[in-house]
């Protein structure tokens, strides 16, 4: 009668000559000899267990990519919810100040896209990585190539990775988004779109410019929260100061109760005073803190009807 430990040794030989050394069997062919004791089934499953094993690596991968995706979009499905719970309040991760529906929800997308295509990048890059080291290729050489063609397209590609940076903190920070009226420095314009590379505004006279991000030193936001409507009003010098500002302060009044601009105008117009002096003319400033991209409209309104009362009033403007 054959004793345990001379069975063990003799079905560790057959292992070995059936799916090769202890330590290079692979685990299908080992199952496989086990479950049939057949040296050609063996074989088969031996000759089957690299790419299985493959298989099994992109199987993996494209789960685990799918399950980050959802929870991805989860995520910005319930920071949506917080929104619809909680309208206007921010969630950049700097400024936490009141944000516009839209913007918030752009904001969302296009960070939920990054997120997507980091996670489908790393996982992806470690599957490929898996699979060469079960080829047998040696990934030393690889790995070192791949630093040298790194550095190489960083140095080349500089600029791109400013703008993608730019893009991502402009994101994070909230410093504009679509629809705001801004200033880049080299162009002003209404934002259409954010990407993580360019902005793309279109100023007054219809020109839609594409900026990338990275070139961009200052961003100037003349829609964002609220708004001032700053006007000045020439009068003559020879003109009585006092009448006329009490004139600009009644037609800045009679706008701020005006059930028309009752949700526009935020707080009671100020009337500052005398701006300026000049020969032949005295400016006189009054503001109006507004709705985002709503000073335009009320400077134009106070300009109007401030033109009328003057004239009501007999007081003289300064001639050419």
């Amino acid at each position: 009668m054959t004793s345990p430990v001379v069975a063990a040794a003799v079905n560790a030989a057959d292992l070995a000559r059936a799916c090769g050394p202890k330590g290079e069997q692979a685990w299908l062919c080992t199952t496989t000899y086990r479950l049939t004791g057949s040296q050609s089934a063996a074989d088969v499953a031996d000759a089957l267990a690299k790419p299985a094993r493959i298989v099994l690596i992109i199987l993996l991968a494209y789960v685990a990519v799918r399950v980050a995706h959802r929870l991805i979009r989860r995520g910005v499905a319930r920071a949506r919810a917080r929104a619809e719970r909680a309208p206007g309040g921010g969630i950049a991760a700097i400024d936490t100040g009141p944000v516009v529906e839209p913007r918030r929800v752009q904001r969302l997308n296009t960070l939920a896209s990054l997120l997507r295509s980091v996670v489908s990048v790393v996982v992806w890059a470690i599957a490929i990585v898996t699979i060469l080291s079960d080829l047998g290729v040696n990934l030393a050489p690889l790995i070192a190539g791949a630093g040298i063609a790194g550095v190489a397209l960083g140095f080349g590609a500089q600029s791109l990775v400013r703008d993608f940076l730019s893009g991502l903190f402009m994101l994070l920070e909230d410093q504009y988004g679509v629809g705001d009226v801004v200033d880049t420095g080299m162009a002003t314009g209404t934002v259409e779109g954010v990407s993580l590379r360019t902005t793309r505004l279109r100023d007054i006279d219809g020109v839609v410019w594409h900026v990338p991000n990275g070139n961009i030193a200052r961003i100037g936001n003349r829609a964002k929260q609220w708004a001032r409507a700053v006007v000045d009003v020439d009068v003559a010098y020879a003109a009585d100061v006092a009448q006329a500002t009490d004139v600009i302060r009644g037609v800045a009044d009679g706008i701020w109760h005006e059930a028309g601009f009752a949700g526009i105008i935020l707080d009671a117009p100020s009337v500052l005073g005398v701006e300026s002096v000049s020969p032949g003319r005295v400016v006189i400033r009054v503001v109006a803190r507004t709705r985002p991209q709503e000073q335009w409209r009320v400077a134009r309104e106070l300009r109007l009807r401030v033109k009328a009362a003057l004239d009501a009033a007999g007081i003289a403007v300064p001639s050419a």
